[in-house]
């Protein structure tokens, strides 16, 4: 061991030769000055006079850092200090709450679906007035948040001491033209609009009153925040001439309830009027705030007598043909569908998306006064006798379905279905354009409507909220639908079934109008008896299919695919037993026909034998436990789905029986008509 070098006078630091170590001190000993810090070799040469010589110096002993006295204290007091917080801390555990001793539940973070808006849907009140006082206590300027402008200003409305109101009202004249010259821009309006702001694709009315009373109130909410364009898009089809009409004459009521307000000083707002049949019109050259010219525009849309309706591309060319105008003015455009019907099916399903983006990048809001849509099926059928031939006709008129892809059988069991059950909702593509823009699809009262369900509509549409259909785009719908054995299963049954394919259509379109002569008649049924053994087959294959899929069944939790697939199930069964009874029947007329029935009926009016459903069979105890099953589940539709149109259709099929039988009919023959034919109209 060395000594530590020790400085000189002069400051440089010299080397000190090595001493022996000194023995252990045997008197006392002398601990460090802190357990963990011995003396330093400074403080010893401060303390000791320095040797003249390095012999003369005296032997320094050689001093423990720590004792083993020391250890053993220490140790022992370490071990004390452990003991008693040891003890302690248990006390002190002993004393907490329950509350503490409770072990705290698992986190789990996971990533949770994305919270589905809910679809706004409005029953119009039949005794609403419109607006003539839209000062700020009424109005909030503001973002629209969904289901029209009207639901923007109702979410949050201020609330004024009405004796400051009235003294400022005596005092000072309030102008809002500042609130116009200073508008954001229409970019910048768009951009607040919270994304996916849906609107309302069921608001339920009346008559074109109620909806027009409503569309005020949406114009003078828009035009609170800037100016407005409004572009009416008319239907050209000869059937809505009267529907027209009555909105040319309600359209300057509109005007002077506006015009009431104050809001139509200037340029406030303008119209302009388009229209479309096969092809799309522009009737107003320029947006224009005169009434008269908007009344004779409307004045000026034609009749087509084509039948089609390129409703989604006219939608499209309507407001690409104004974004310059809007752009310019600083305007917020609306566009107003009329129609009755639904569109063109191949048209729609190229456009209808295209039509959606166009008017979302265009900020434009779209309200359409349109009809239910048929219940699971495209059509509604209007019955037209031939004013020459005397002829009857069922025409067809594009009314739904009210879903993406139809989800009803598309047959009666015998052919195409002819009835018109009111689906509840309007035509998706009408209803999806209305909720994907924030715009509002007022649902008129069509024919159909009246017939099935006279006073109670209201009622049944409300219970019919936890149906309602499926308004994502059709690729959206077909990627879940394939994901689901059931509904993939239903899908296939009813493409398999369906009477507008002509190649299906050879096979499972029976006859049901057969010839008084003998003869052609053994014909006719010959060729139907063919027929009914192959559909017979596939009927059963088809219910057999729906049967294995009992236990997907279970899992579905949807109302509306449940009732879907009880009702098809039923139906399946149903359409065995009637396609049976009606081979057997048709075998036995041929043997029985009766006899004493007139050919022919004054003035002019020949037979002819219909096939007639009723609960009277001729096949006995044959097919009992089909029938039993297939009752069971109409009945259970009707049971689990009051109010709704599967319950309706359930009802309508148990009360036509399982039995089929010819009835004679008389009708008029065809006349020959000399000279041009009136032409058929297309709807």
């Amino acid at each position: 061991m060395s000594n530590a070098p020790k400085p000189s006078d002069s400051g440089s630091i010299e080397s000190t030769p090595p001493v022996a170590p000194p023995p252990l001190p045997s008197a006392r000993k002398t601990p460090p000055s802190s357990p963990q810090q011995p003396v330093s070799n400074a403080a010893q040469q401060r303390a000791t006079p320095e040797p003249a010589d390095a012999s003369d110096a005296p032997v320094k002993p050689r001093r423990r850092l720590i004792s083993r006295d020391t250890i053993q204290n220490t140790g022992a007091f370490t071990v004390s200090m452990v003991a008693h917080s040891l003890i302690l801390i248990i006390l002190g555990l002993w004393m907490l709450p329950e509350v503490v001793k409770t072990a705290l539940p698992e986190l789990t973070i996971s990533h949770a679906d994305p919270i589905e808006q809910e679809e706004l849907t409005v029953e119009l009140d039949e005794q609403i007035e419109p607006a003539t006082d839209t000062g700020f206590s009424e109005i909030t300027p503001g973002v629209d948040s969904g289901g029209g402008a009207a639901a923007a200003a109702a979410a949050s409305q201020p609330v004024f001491d009405r004796s400051v109101e009235e003294t400022v009202s005596q005092s000072a004249k309030i102008s809002l033209d500042h609130l116009y010259r200073t508008a954001p821009a229409q970019d910048t309006l768009i951009a607040e609009l919270p994304k996916g702001t849906l609107g309302d694709s069921r608001a339920i009315v009346d008559d074109y009153n109620q909806a027009m009373d409503r569309i005020t109130q949406e114009i003078l909410l828009l035009m609170s925040v800037q100016k407005v364009l409004v572009v009416w898009c008319f239907d050209q089809s000869d059937s809505m001439k009267d529907d027209r009409d009555s909105i040319r004459d309600r359209i300057e009521r509109v005007y002077i309830e506006l015009g009431l307000s104050g809001k139509t000083e200037g340029d406030l707002l303008t119209t302009s009027i388009v229209s479309y049949g096969s092809q799309f019109r522009v009737h107003t050259q320029q947006p224009t705030g005169d009434v008269d010219k908007v009344r004779a525009a409307i004045d000026e849309v034609p009749n087509d007598p084509s039948g089609k309706e390129i409703m989604c591309q006219a939608i499209i060319r309507a407001i690409e043909g104004h974004k310059n105008y809007i752009r310019k003015t600083r305007r917020r455009m609306a566009l107003i569908l009329v129609t009755d019907e639904s569109g063109e099916r191949e048209e729609n399903e190229q456009f209808l998306e295209p039509a959606i983006q166009t008017a979302k990048d265009a900020g434009c809001i779209t309200y359409i006064l349109g009809r239910e849509a048929v219940f699971g099926y495209p059509y509604a059928h209007f019955r037209w006798i031939h004013p020459q031939t005397k002829e009857h006709h069922w025409l067809p008129v594009d009314r739904g379905p009210e879903t993406g892809f139809v989800e009803q059988l598309q047959t009666n069991g015998f052919h195409r279905r002819y009835d018109a059950f009111p689906s509840g909702f309007g035509p998706y593509e009408q209803a999806r354009l209305a909720q994907e823009t924030g715009g509002i699809f007022f649902m008129l009262p069509g024919l159909e409507s009246n017939i099935v369900r006279g006073d109670d509509r209201r009622y049944e549409l409300e219970a019919m909220r936890p149906y309602r259909p499926d308004l994502r785009s059709r690729t959206e719908v077909l990627k879940d639908r394939d994901t689901s054995i059931l509904r993939r299963g239903v899908y296939q049954v009813i493409y398999d079934l369906n009477p507008y394919r002509a190649e299906i259509a050879r096979w499972i379109s029976m006859r049901v109008h057969f010839s008084r002569d003998p003869n052609e008649f053994a014909k006719q049924v010959n060729v139907e008896l063919a027929k009914a053994v192959e559909y017979f087959k596939y009927l059963n294959r088809a219910s057999q299919a729906i049967e294995a899929l009992e236990r997907e069944r279970a899992k579905e939790l949807s109302p509306r695919w449940q009732a879907n697939i009880d009702l098809i199930h039923a139906q399946l069964l149903a359409y065995q037993v009637r396609l049976y009874e009606y081979g057997a029947y048709l075998e036995y007329f041929m043997k029985n026909v009766p006899e004493g029935v007139p050919v022919m009926k004054p003035p002019n009016k020949y037979l002819r034998w219909d096939i007639d459903v009723r609960k009277e069979r001729l096949t006995g105890d044959q097919h009992l436990e089909t029938i039993k099953r297939s009752q069971e589940l109409f009945e259970k539709v009707i049971a689990d789905h009051p109010g709704t149109p599967w319950a309706a259709l359930a009802a309508q099929e148990l009360r036509r029986g399982f039995g089929v039988r010819l009835v004679p009919t008389y009708h008029e023959p065809i006349r020959n008509v000399t000279g041009p034919l009136v032409p058929i109209p297309k709807l």
